[in-house]
């Protein structure tokens, strides 16, 4: 269980969290919603430790990592495919998977785990190619597979769908779907598109301005209008 309580972030004299709180199940896709601007990407980036928080804690099983690096939140189990997934281009497939293996024993981190491949075929048919060659799909398949490669407890993903062509979205939304159900991992997952977050959500939280404004359970986004609230 990932757990976010009250949590405050500023730049400058801007108020940018205002107290928000939310929970990530085990097993569960928490989806995060709003409009653009309204702190979704600043609220990845502080549960990661890019950004300090400025009040408020974040619990991962009860332990508070609120002062943790960057790294030492992925050695406790936390994984983060960006925005715009930020991969090496100039490193193959295979290397850009492997890196996502570092906080493991080099001997463990030397080979990429066949079942990274079982999830996206795609990686294994191109895995000597350079990353920059890859389509923006296949580029975000990656990016997620780099991700799962540390063996996450808690998957973050900051809008996925973003540039991706419509047959790539529904093979990432059924992985993460895949993912939540087998009851290992807790998936955060920030998203504008809307049918792609309804589809996956078993609950939701909804920002407006910084603040929660909006959560409930996935089944009851349409009868909440849910869409209403983050249509631009």
């Amino acid at each position: 269980m990932l757990e976010i309580n009250a949590i405050n972030q500023y730049y400058g004299g801007s108020h940018i969290l205002r107290d928000v709180t939310l929970a990530a199940p085990v097993g569960e896709c928490s989806v995060v919603l709003g409009r653009n601007g309204v702190g979704k990407t600043t609220l990845l980036k502080c549960l990661m430790g890019i950004l300090p928080i400025k009040s408020g804690e974040i619990l991962l099983d009860g332990k508070d990592i609120s002062q943790m690096t960057p790294e030492q939140r992925v050695r406790a189990g936390l994984a983060y495919v960006p925005q715009g997934r930020d991969i090496f281009s100039t490193l193959t497939v295979e290397e850009n998977i492997l890196i996502g293996m570092a906080k493991f024993s080099q001997r463990k981190a030397s080979k990429v785990p066949k079942h990274l491949y079982d999830i996206f075929p795609v990686l294994d048919e191109m895995k000597h190619r350079r990353g920059g060659d890859l389509s923006g799909g296949q580029q975000q398949q990656l990016a997620i597979a780099r991700a799962l490669a540390s063996e996450p407890s808690v998957l973050v993903l900051d809008e996925p769908t973003e540039g991706i062509q419509p047959s790539i979205i529904k093979d990432i939304g059924r992985v993460i779907r895949s993912l939540a159900n087998k009851g290992d991992m807790a998936i955060v997952l920030v998203e504008q598109f809307y049918e792609f977050a309804e589809e996956l959500a078993d609950n939701y939280t909804v920002l407006s301005r910084g603040q929660v404004v909006a959560q409930g359970a996935g089944v009851d986004m349409a009868k909440n209008n849910i869409q209403e609230l983050v249509a631009i």
